[in-house]
């Protein structure tokens, strides 16, 4: 398999010089006449943003996070530095630079919108040095936000306390996380965020507009159980999904005995879930969602008759749900 740090774009330079080495990039870029920003703009980022490639990332894989990366940048101008650990085995034994930039005209001439990105591939030899390494990187002054891809295992994650602790956000997405990494002893549990909750905004939007049209005793009133059925490629949103209702239907009032369940069910479409609240009685609500072909189907009756409504929904886009995140 190709070195992450091979695969991805930039113009590799010494560890050392990086400050250099940008402000050489933006004067060759304009130089040549493309957008670059001013000399008293370079710094003009937003945020710090430390994209971290864990050993379950493929190539494909990482070309297609810093492309999310990318679009997000464009939007929120920051400094990104992606970080590509060798894999055991792999001969380089110093950590190596890359740097990439970028900057995309708006609608004014004054409005461009730049960002730089730092790779840096090191072996574990040089794990100790990392964190010297990456505050050089950073803009001083601004947040930094620490997104953990596909890493192998919660107790190599714990190594990097320097950003678990640092860091104003700590992304990441509980898809693709080991099985650890849910008991796992978080620095920081309050700056924890997990992207599936957040591409899932605007489900939860549609619901919970939806739901805020009858009142909290209506709804937990005789709720006897909150069933997701869902196709196994969206399961973790299931999951996700049922665990944030729960956490509603309970500031409702509904009982502790509740049931929440949520299973996977082969004969509903790629991305398909249905989601049903059971009570005792007459009441009855069903959601039935395809995030695949962006729509769903509401169907209650709460005790003033029954209600159908159908509403768009879908998921956030990689770069959306990056920055509902950090920023939400």
């Amino acid at each position: 398999m190709p070195s992450l740090f091979n695969v991805l774009p930039g113009i590799e330079v010494p560890a050392g010089a990086i400050s250099k080495s940008f402000a050489e990039m933006w004067k060759d870029t304009a130089d040549r006449g493309g957008p670059a920003p001013s000399e008293n703009d370079v710094k003009a980022t937003q945020v710090n943003l430390v994209l971290h490639l864990g050993y379950s990332t493929t190539a494909d894989d990482a070309v297609a996070q810093f492309q999310t990366a990318v679009r997000f940048s464009r939007r929120y101008p920051c400094r990104v530095v992606v970080l590509c650990p060798l894999q055991v085995g792999e001969p380089d034994t110093e950590i190596k630079a890359k740097v990439y930039g970028e900057c995309t005209l708006g609608k004014t001439k004054g409005d461009t919108r730049c960002c730089e990105f730092v790779m840096l591939s090191y072996p574990q030899k040089a794990r100790t040095f990392l964190e010297d390494q990456v505050s050089i990187c950073l803009s001083t002054d601004l947040p930094l936000y620490y997104w953990a891809h596909r890493f192998s295992s919660s107790a190599r994650l714990n190594e990097y306390q320097y950003l678990l602790r640092r860091s104003k956000r700590v992304i990441f997405d509980s898809a693709i996380v080991p099985e650890d990494a849910f008991v796992f002893p978080w620095p920081k549990p309050d700056a924890v965020r997990d992207l599936v909750h957040a591409r899932l905004l605007p489900v939860r939007q549609s619901l919970g507009q939806f739901l805020s049209g009858y009142s909290p005793s209506a709804l937990a009133e005789g709720l006897e159980a909150v069933r997701i059925k869902c196709h196994e490629s969206v399961r973790p949103e299931g999951r996700v999904l049922l665990g944030w209702l729960r956490e509603r239907m309970l500031k409702c009032g509904a009982l502790e005995e509740a049931a929440f369940e949520c299973v996977t069910e082969p004969s509903l479409a790629e991305k398909a879930f249905e989601l049903t609240f059971v009570y005792h009685g007459t009441k009855r609500f069903v959601c039935r969602g395809d995030l695949a072909k962006n729509h769903a189907l509401l169907e209650a009756d709460f005790g003033s008759g029954p209600v159908s409504l159908p509403t768009a929904v879908g998921l956030l886009s990689p770069e959306a749900a990056l920055g509902e995140a950090m920023f939400f």
